[in-house]
């Protein structure tokens, strides 16, 4: 079974693929020519990920799922959040974004934060929400060269390393979107089999 998720995001598509049972095949909207940008104006992570499913099924009537991501670091009052991709401006740059954490950290001991993903899945007209939250801290400085967005400054609890200095796999293992997926993967098995 095809299922479209709503991203052009490669390296986000590349994880989830990782993450699938046999049977289930994730498609991008680049495989579906869809090039346009797909509004995120929610103030809510959970809002745009409802919102980017939303688009999808009204727009192309796909099954499909999206999700929204966001990094929330309590010294700075749960910022970036949903800002998280755009932090330091339209250019979306994942370093200027982690320089800009880093420098509104640099005076505080409090490091702690959060990765929190949430899914919005539309299948057969009904939609489902699945959450994935990862505990952890900020670093003082960027390490690793694996993955995207902030991973080379959060250190997941109890890990000893950054989230970029982690193989893919290892990633699965603790991350935010791995937790959320897996909820989504256990209810697509579970819808599935019901339907035979």
């Amino acid at each position: 079974m095809k299922i479209v998720f709503a991203t052009s995001n490669l390296n986000k598509a590349a994880e989830i693929q990782q993450m699938l049972p046999a049977g289930l095949e994730v498609i991008t909207l680049k495989d579906i020519d869809i090039n346009e940008d797909i509004p995120e104006t929610s103030l809510t992570i959970e809002g745009n990920a409802k919102q980017k499913a939303d688009y999808i099924t009204e727009h192309y009537n796909f099954n499909c799922f999206a999700d929204d991501t966001g990094l929330e670091i309590n010294a700075l009052n749960g910022e970036p959040g949903v800002y998280s991709a755009r932090y330091a401006g339209n250019q979306r740059s994942d370093s200027d974004n982690m320089d800009k954490v880093l420098e509104k950290l640099a005076s505080t001991s409090d490091r702690s934060a959060r990765f929190k993903t949430v899914i919005a899945l539309t299948i057969d007209k009904q939609q489902y929400m699945f959450e994935g939250i990862v505990n952890g801290s900020i670093r003082h400085a960027k390490t690793g060269t694996n993955g995207f967005g902030y991973d080379p400054i959060f250190e997941p609890e109890n890990c000893g390393k950054t989230f970029a200095e982690m193989s893919m796999n290892e990633k699965n293992q603790y991350s935010h979107r791995s937790r959320a997926f897996h909820k989504m993967i256990t209810f697509l098995h579970n819808h599935f089999q019901s339907d035979k």
